[in-house]
C-alpha cells in the first residue's frame, strides 16, 4: 500500500525532527515536546485522523506513513526534503504473550516488521536529509525497550524484535562514526499510555489493566519524551549512546514494587 502525504515538502528554514508512530502515546507526546523545543515537525503514522489533528495543534506537518512499506516510506521522505535535524524513530508494538512453545509465527513477523524492518527503512531513506542537517548536529533517536535487554517469560517475539531495535542502533553507530550525525537509543521500562497495553492483548482491558497493577506512579508518555527531548538537544559533540528509564517502583524487569488490596 502507498499512502499519500498531507502536505508539501517541508521548509528547512527551522529545525525539522521527524517522529513516527506520531498517533498517540510516546510518540504523539515527542511531537509535543519537540515543537515546544522550537522544531517543525513532521508527524508520521497510518492513522491520518490523528496525525493531522496532532500536526494541527502543534504546527507540524503530518503524513500518513506505514513504515513497513516501502512506498510510503519513499512518500515521507519526499515531504521531508533536502535537510532533517532529527529522527525519532518511534513506531513499534509490541504483539501477544504467548510462550515461544505456542508462538503465532504471524504475530513474530509482525513485530520484527514495525520494530527493526521499519525502523532501517525509514533511517535509510532519511539518512541522507540527516548528513545534512544544519552544523552537522543531526541525531537518530530510536525508541527501543528495557524488553531489549533482557528476557521474560511470554515476551520472547517483542523481546527478540527489541533487542533487534538495539543492535541496529549500536551498529550504526559504528558504521557512521565519522559522519555528522549521532545515534541514539531511549529504553523505557514500564509506560502506561492508552493503547500499549491493549494492542499487545488483543483489547483485553482486564488484562492490559493487570500490567498496572499495584504500580502508583509508572512512567507516562510525557516523561520518556522529556527524555528524548534532551537526548536530541546537547550540543552536537554530545552522543548520548543510550538512556534507559524506568519509575522509580521497577527496579527490574521482574522486581516492581505493587500496592495491592
Amino acid at each position: 500500500m502507498t499512502d499519500s502525504p498531507t502536505s508539501a515538502a517541508v521548509s528547512t528554514a527551522v529545525r525539522t525532527a521527524v517522529v513516527t508512530g506520531a498517533s498517540s502515546g510516546i510518540g504523539a507526546a515527542t511531537a509535543r515536546t519537540l515543537a515546544g523545543l522550537g522544531f517543525h515537525v513532521v508527524c508520521a503514522a497510518r492513522r491520518t485522523d490523528r496525525v493531522e489533528a496532532l500536526a494541527a495543534e502543534i504546527g507540524g506537518t503530518a503524513v500518513t506513513c506505514d513504515v513497513t512499506d516501502a512506498d510510503s516510506v519513499a512518500a515521507l521522505a519526499a515531504v521531508v526534503g533536502e535537510r532533517l535535524d532529527v529522527l525519532v524513530n518511534n513506531a513499534g508494538g509490541a504483539y501477544g504473550s504467548t510462550p515461544v512453545a505456542q508462538a503465532d509465527a504471524d504475530e513474530w513477523r509482525r513485530m520484527y516488521d514495525v520494530n527493526v524492518i521499519g525502523l532501517v527503512q525509514v533511517t535509510r531513506a532519511l539518512l541522507p536529509a540527516l548528513l545534512r542537517a544544519e552544523d552537522g548536529a543531526g541525531v537518530i533517536c530510536n525508541v527501543g525497550s528495557t524488553a531489549g535487554r533482557i528476557a521474560y517469560e511470554g515476551g520472547g517475539g517483542y523481546t527478540a524484535a527489541k533487542h533487534g531495535t538495539q543492535v541496529v542502533t549500536e551498529t550504526l553507530r559504528l558504521e557512521l562514526w565519522d559522519q555528522p550525525v549521532r545515534v541514539c537509543e531511549v529504553a523505557p521500562g514500564m509506560v502506561r499510555t492508552d493503547e500499549f497495553a491493549l494492542v499487545r492483548f488483543d483489547g483485553d482491558a482486564e488484562k492490559a489493566a493487570s500490567v498496572y497493577a499495584g504500580v502508583a506512579e509508572p512512567l507516562v508518555a510525557e516523561d520518556v519524551a522529556d527524555a528524548i527531548g534532551w537526548m536530541v538537544t546537547r550540543p552536537r559533540h554530545v552522543n548520548i549512546d543510550e538512556l534507559v528509564i524506568r519509575p522509580r517502583a521497577q527496579a527490574a524487569q521482574h522486581k516492581v514494587h505493587r500496592v495491592l488490596d
